[in-house]
């Protein structure tokens, strides 16, 4: 006999740990499932990040905040799946979908959402030949620890919101911080993390990307980049110890174009869905990075907004009668005793 879910969320980053909450808050049976092995998605690229923006947190790393994601995702009890590899979504005759995994298991749920993030965790590569030998030694693609670039000299090529928080945090530790960007400006990231970076004292060269990479005397580590004006096409020399690459991640679109639905997707296979997280699939909803809509807020902040709305619309979708969102938590008879709990340890 199928174990039918009210609710299946496909990703366990930031927008799918809010969305079990909620749905474990709107009384539905959950399941989370996820490529990886490890809850927090792209969060645990950034793990000594500082997260600013959350509302009601003070700074924190994100290895922090992946924890309190966590425990909050659990209040409720949902089913969890790691390192499942959602392939193909399926409508099923009495309208509910069947889920397939590349391991050939399959998952029965009402509703889906997708908080796919920006797809699997696989970053955009240096597309220099012999320059994946290197990563065992001084070539980074995540920054998991700050303290193994202390009074190094450090090379970061990109110029998103990734690439310019990295070099604001190397800044005050490293030796030098040297930012590599190919287009005249910083446009992808936030005006106070550009403001930061400005004042820094780390050193920016636009219109400019790495050319090439040449190893120390026992061709084992970098110790020198090439990098080209793509204005003048002058070429220079950098002495490095290491260096960071931001190029962005890949999204693995598998699952949307392997799916038989016609989802509506952008030049980037991100869903292209309604202010209420709804996608152009009756059933199936999107919260966070995947998602693109015109009220959108590219924050971590934004996400929880997604999620409610995706969780609200399912419930709805699985009971027409349903109360459109869920009561506030302060008058919620579901935490009435673990309030009590709560109160009595303060």
């Amino acid at each position: 006999m199928r174990d039918v879910f009210d609710i299946t969320i496909i990703g366990a980053g930031p927008a799918g740990l809010y969305s079990a909450f909620y749905s474990g808050l709107r009384g539905m049976k959950t399941k989370l499932l996820d490529a990886q092995d490890v809850l927090g998605g792209k969060l645990n690229v950034y793990m000594e990040k500082m997260v600013w923006d959350v509302g009601g947190q003070p700074p924190l790393p994100a290895a922090k905040l992946i924890e309190q994601l966590i425990t909050q995702a659990k209040t409720f009890d949902p089913t969890i799946c790691l390192g499942t590899k959602v392939t193909r979504l399926e409508r099923l005759e009495d309208n509910s979908f069947a889920i397939h995994t590349d391991s050939g298991e399959i998952h029965y749920s009402k509703t889906v959402i997708l908080a796919l993030g920006s797809g699997i965790l696989k970053p955009q590569k240096l597309a220099i030949e012999g320059a994946d030998r290197f990563e065992v030694s001084n070539l980074h693609y995540v920054v998991k620890s700050l303290r193994q670039f202390k009074d190094r000299h450090v090379v970061i090529s990109g110029g998103g919101n990734a690439a310019i928080d990295w070099a604001n945090e190397l800044a005050p530790l490293a030796a030098s911080v040297t930012v590599v960007y190919r287009k005249e400006a910083f446009t992808g990231a936030h005006e106070a993390q550009i403001e930061q970076l400005m004042t820094s004292g780390a050193s920016c060269l636009f219109n400019t990307t790495i050319c090439k990479l040449l190893a120390d005397e026992n061709g084992e580590a970098i110790d020198r980049v090439e990098v080209k004006d793509e204005v003048t096409g002058t070429v220079s020399e950098l002495n490095v110890d290491e260096v960071i690459i931001n190029h962005g991640y890949e999204i693995d679109a598998e699952l949307l174009q392997n799916s038989s639905f016609d989802f509506e997707l952008d030049e980037y296979s991100r869903v292209i869905g309604s202010d209420s997280s709804e996608t152009s699939v009756p059933g199936i909803y999107a919260a966070g990075d995947i998602l693109i809509h015109s009220s959108k807020v590219n924050l971590i902040a934004g996400c929880f907004h997604d999620a409610a709305n995706a969780v609200n619309r399912a419930k709805l979708y699985i009971e027409p009668t349903a109360e459109k969102v869920a009561m506030v938590s302060s008058h919620n008879d579901v935490f009435k005793e673990r309030n009590k709990e709560l109160q009595h340890s303060l």
